[in-house]
């Protein structure tokens, strides 16, 4: 039972991981424009993302922009968009091996050699998208506070964390959790296995082959 609540639980993170990762990579809040210099009244703000400039007026207009050109923009820029449609992919992939991982472990309860290969696909995939989403989140997360708290960068150049940072930080504690719950269950499901059947594998080396047993036969009666 404890096993059944955990793989459900893994899935449950995963799959809010896996939409966590999808919001964060198209939404356009990474960087926010800061206002620190003691204006009251603010109509614009910037928001700043991965595919697109976006200028918010006083909460009511909205005007996005996608950047004109891909070889123009900035090598880090370039690699974290790669990174983060490759952890989208994987995310979706790594969902859908837990869920296929979860019905064979119901089906076939009494092969937890069998259950584990799926299980510890869906593990191993959770934990490389959490590692590929955690890396251009804290990246352009820790730029911004390094240029926050720079005097030489111009006021209006300064950035503050944006919304989508924050949701691919959660996203990623999500992912690692659930990464962290199936390779459980897969040491336990392997270790469940050992104990069940410690000569199982003595027993398939040391099986008699159909094929040579007349032989044996006729070598033990000469």
């Amino acid at each position: 039972m404890a096993c059944c609540v955990l793989q459900i639980t893994g899935l449950i993170f995963g799959g809010v991981g896996m939409v966590g990762t999808l919001a964060a990579t198209v939404m356009p809040q990474w960087r926010v424009s800061a206002y620190i210099d003691g204006n009251i009244v603010v109509f614009e703000t910037i928001w700043e993302g991965l595919w697109m400039d976006c200028i918010s007026q006083l909460g009511i207009r909205l005007q996005c922009k996608f950047y004109d050109s891909v070889l123009a923009l900035p090598p880090p820029l370039e690699v974290f968009r790669a990174l983060m449609c490759i952890a989208v992919v994987l995310s979706i992939i790594s969902f859908l091996m837990a869920i296929v991982g979860v019905k064979y472990t119901h089906r076939t309860k009494e092969d937890p050699q069998g259950i584990s290969i799926f299980i510890l696909a869906a593990g191993v995939a959770f934990l490389l998208t959490g590692i590929l989403v955690l890396i251009p989140v804290s990246w352009t997360g820790g730029s911004i506070i390094r240029d926050f708290y720079d005097p030489q960068v111009p006021m209006p150049l300064k950035r503050e964390l944006g919304a989508a940072l924050y949701v691919g930080w959660v996203s990623t504690v999500l992912l690692i959790a659930a990464g962290a719950m199936y390779c459980s269950f897969w040491c336990w499901a392997d270790t469940s296995s050992k104990s069940r059947y410690p000569l199982l594998s003595r027993h398939r080396l040391h099986k008699p082959d159909l094929a040579g047993g007349p032989s044996l036969s006729v070598h033990a009666y000469v």
